[in-house]
């Protein structure tokens, strides 16, 4: 039996081991996945001793993306480009490849909802490591993108970065007034203290609205704002959590599972236990 685990810093509250436990169910794959609590100071001890034992990877995340990266041997162009990976694979010869499918679980999200149109004009909100995450995959697309960051210079310097793979720009929130996006992405963690950007009305209630985030019944604050400010097409990122789920499994085990059922029976647990 395969042995996988999800590691970060809290991690009793992942959806990543039922997820797993779904697909291994689906594509007849015997797995067992756990969550794995990293600890600060020896994150990077605790990796080599789980991998030693012969487990074949691992998912990464808050806040030890970064970290994981720096222990791999081999990496994909979007992981190299994240400078940080969610899933760490242990090849043949014991050498740990890294990849980040954040970016490959959004796209497919995005896609699944009708949302990835090549030409789309797309407004980021955040310029940290999410957003690095899933720049090449919708650059790739064709998505026209705007990245506004309340920190200007941490935007531009993503955006020079990422210049070579498709249209990226930046701007200010004054430079957003009067201007009109097709979708607009929330990339930030604000919401995990109950709080988001403010962009104005006319903005929000004309586009598409995706947050990164998820809860039961899409019930972020940046949904509720795009709610209050007359949004009637958005959606949270249950469906990206696990679409970057199937990326890492098809890594793992070379069969991509089929998310839709994967996705609904998730929905459906939440909204029996909120």
């Amino acid at each position: 039996m395969n042995q996988y685990a999800v590691w970060g810093n809290p991690i009793a509250q992942s959806k990543s081991p039922r997820i797993h436990q779904l697909f291994g169910l689906q594509t007849q794959r015997e797995i067992e996945y756990i969550a794995k609590l990293g600890d600060e100071i020896a994150f990077e001890q605790q990796l080599a001793g789980f991998f030693n034992s012969g487990a074949k990877g691992c998912n990464i995340t808050a806040p030890f993306k970064e970290r994981a990266f720096t222990v791999a041997d081999e990496y994909s162009e979007s992981c190299l480009l994240a400078e940080a990976c969610n899933t760490l694979k242990r090849l043949d010869d014991g050498r740990l490849y890294a990849d980040n499918t954040d970016g490959k679980g959004l796209a497919v999200d995005l896609d699944r909802l009708g949302w990835l149109k090549a030409g789309q004009k797309t407004l980021i909100l955040g310029a940290g490591g999410a957003t690095k995450g899933v720049l090449l995959p919708l650059l790739q697309a064709g998505l026209e993108i705007t990245i506004y960051n309340r920190t200007v210079d941490k935007a531009v310097i993503l955006a020079e970065k990422f210049a070579r793979f498709g249209k990226i720009q930046t701007a200010c929130l004054e430079d957003l007034a009067g201007r009109q996006f097709d979708l607009i992405i929330n990339a930030t963690s604000l919401g995990l203290q109950g709080k988001y950007v403010e962009l104005p009305v006319s903005l929000m209630a004309s586009a598409k609205i995706y947050d990164m985030q998820y809860a039961v019944n899409m019930q972020t604050p940046f949904l509720n704002y795009a709610r209050d400010c007359g949004s009637i097409e958005y959606q949270d990122g249950l469906g990206m959590l696990v679409g970057q789920a199937a990326f890492a499994f098809a890594l793992w085990e070379n069969k991509f599972p089929n998310i839709e059922p994967v996705l609904t029976q998730l929905k459906q647990e939440m909204q029996s236990v909120k």
